[in-house]
């Protein structure tokens, strides 16, 4: 079977392509700004104003105060510098979180719990990837002085948490709050000054900016150490001379993600709701993975026995123009499935996969899926 010419890209919660304007503006600061933001002539002046001009794009698109906001080299690495952080400057001792968080989450708290720096209290999760709020508010009134990590949305089956109902509970209990963000950044509203959250992320790639590059957040007042050591960049936090076109791209991304948010949010309901209809008069035995009415709107986890096995049916997908994806990207080839499948107790994970939707998706992608669906399952009744 050969590969067709039209391609169909649905796995947006990977990474997402670049904005035309973002790849046009980051090319002209390519060409025509090259000091460095620490120099003091005025090549270096042009670029601290283009810097510092992109992390106020960034931070009145969060309503945060531009101090607040870091940049570094993605989530990943903010997540990491954040939790650690916390531990070593804020006087960490547990930290509660869940066993479907993203790996640069999960893996940092096991790390630190490995070295006997943390306890740690993994907050079970329902057949939704929920966590109870009342076990939460136990956990907290028996552990004082403890982190809070959950993600906004799971990247894998979408379902959300209540951030400012979790963030309240870590104020009552004198709890820090730290959220990975990075998918929900640009896809929902966030208002950092209503939110009692003390730390959250951000990856340009997820909102259609650049791959490589994200901030931090991290709330006036929090205890700082410096994660990456050498110059004074950052404010002397992360050291390196900055990425700026990389960041400049990254402040119009978000801010071109935040003007289109809600025509956005209601074209991908749209769609997800065409899913579920083809999905339904196709097959009787199969499931939605999370919390459909209570998950991002970009995600659709699902998964449907009568299909081929898993690699199989996302090969013959490839083959007929169609990029999806089995779980996380991160998970990509891994023996073991995926950790959020587990953890909620899909029984077979061999016939799940997300479709994962973003700012170019239409009817006529649906309709194209649908179509290549069907002779997949043609071929494979013959």
């Amino acid at each position: 079977m050969q590969a067709i010419g039209k391609r169909v890209y649905f796995d947006h919660a990977a990474t997402t392509p670049v904005l035309p304007e973002v790849c046009e503006q980051m090319g002209q600061i390519l060409k025509e700004t090259y000091g460095n933001p620490s120099s003091i002539h005025e090549h270096g002046r042009k670029a601290k104003s283009i810097l510092e001009a992109s992390r106020k794009k960034i931070a009145d698109q969060l309503k945060a105060k531009s101090s607040e906001i870091f940049f570094t080299s993605g989530g990943t690495e903010s997540d990491n510098w954040i939790i650690k952080n916390a531990v070593q400057e804020n006087g960490i001792k547990h930290i509660i979180s869940s066993k479907i968080e993203h790996h640069a989450v999960l893996h940092t708290i096991e790390k630190l719990e490995k070295q006997n720096s943390i306890t740690v209290t993994w907050l079970p999760v329902n057949n939704k990837g929920e966590i109870s709020y009342s076990d939460l508010e136990s956990t907290l009134q028996n552990n004082p002085n403890s982190l809070v990590s959950l993600m906004h949305a799971n990247n894998e089956i979408g379902t959300l948490i209540d951030l400012n109902k979790i963030g309240t509970l870590c104020k009552q209990y004198d709890a820090l709050f730290h959220s990975d963000t990075v998918q929900t950044v640009g896809q929902l509203p966030i208002e950092l000054d209503k939110t009692p959250i003390d730390f959250m992320v951000g990856s340009a790639h997820k909102f259609n900016g650049p791959k490589g590059v994200g901030f931090a957040y991290i709330k006036q007042g929090s205890k700082l150490s410096s994660w990456v050591h050498g110059g004074g960049q950052e404010r002397g936090y992360r050291a390196g001379t900055e990425n700026l076109p990389a960041i400049a791209g990254m402040a119009l991304a978000l801010e071109t993600a935040c003007s289109r948010m809600a025509q956005k949010t209601e074209n991908n309901l749209h769609l997800k709701e065409l899913l579920v209809q083809g999905f339904k008069q196709r097959f009787t035995n199969w499931q939605i993975n999370g919390n459909y009415e209570n998950s991002l709107h970009s995600i659709f986890s699902v998964c449907i026995p009568q299909l081929l096995p898993n690699d199989l049916f996302l090969f013959q997908l490839d083959l007929q123009g169609i990029s999806i994806s089995g779980g996380s990207a991160c998970s990509s080839g891994s023996a073991q499935g995926s950790h959020v499948l587990q953890n909620i107790q899909v029984p077979d994970q061999s016939n799940c996969f997300r479709i994962s939707l973003g700012l170019y998706n239409t009817v006529k992608d649906i309709e194209f899926f649908f179509k290549g669906l069907d002779k997949i399952i043609e071929n494979a009744n013959k």
